[in-house]
């Protein structure tokens, strides 16, 4: 998916506001609801999308991602979180693996979840070519293309703890958190401190967060895939 670049992934929506908002927590909807502002569909130019929808399993409302030979995320804007508030928390399962992805190959890029974390980092400290292409993404597809993301990912082979930039972009850094189709039917939990991660991607303080986005994409291995998330927390760092 990532091969639009970070247009691929822009959150064209006003920013809300900052209290862990509810549009983090899945389990404030209804099975059924339609997904609607501020959370937004985000799909790719000439690629399938993933259908998304509230779904209910044991006894909570969480988000249901399904990808057929599809793409897709649900991006959630974000005032910036507290600087205290660096600690990602959420939980994810999948019901399979795509057994044929590869994350080291542009033709791989296909996960069965993933999750994002987006950050405004100042234009002035980027390379010439890093902003060039910024600025003709935010020209062609929204102003509010990020200029920075962390991608957690459920992969089908590489070890867990294993991190590399996107095959696509240098400003998105990938970081496996599950590995294999042995947890596959399970609800895991992840907790991460996002701003630790972004300084051993990026080697910078981690700047602003300006948003999250859930989904799964199988458009290059045209297998088929469903995820869940449950809510998303950010909270205090863990001692």
């Amino acid at each position: 998916m990532a091969r639009a670049s970070l247009a691929a992934i822009a959150l064209a929506l006003t920013v809300v506001a900052w209290a862990q908002d509810k549009s983090l927590l899945f389990s404030s909807r209804k099975a059924g609801d339609p997904v609607t502002a501020p959370l937004r569909v985000i799909s790719l130019p000439k690629v399938p999308p993933n259908q998304f929808e509230f779904a209910s399993d044991e006894g909570r409302t969480v988000l249901k991602s399904v990808s057929v030979a599809s793409a897709g995320s649900i991006g959630i804007p974000l005032a910036a979180p507290p600087a205290d508030h660096r600690q990602l928390s959420w939980q994810w399962k999948v019901g399979n693996v795509v057994n044929a992805a590869n994350m080291d190959q542009k033709s791989g890029d296909d996960f069965a979840a993933r999750l994002y974390v987006f950050f405004d980092v100042p234009m002035e400290s980027l390379t010439f070519f890093e902003r060039t292409r910024i600025r003709f993404a935010r020209m062609f597809f929204s102003a509010d293309v990020p200029t920075a993301a962390l991608c957690y990912v459920w992969d089908n082979k590489q070890t867990v703890g294993y991190t590399r930039f996107s095959p696509y972009t240098s400003r998105v850094r990938v970081i496996v958190l599950q590995s294999g189709g042995a947890n596959a039917g399970k609800w895991i939990s992840e907790s991460r401190d996002v701003a630790a991660d972004f300084r051993q991607a990026f080697g910078s303080a981690a700047p602003a967060i300006t948003g999250v986005a859930v989904g799964n994409d199988t458009d290059q291995t045209r297998e088929s895939v469903v995820a869940w998330f449950g809510d998303i927390v950010f909270g205090e760092p863990k001692s």
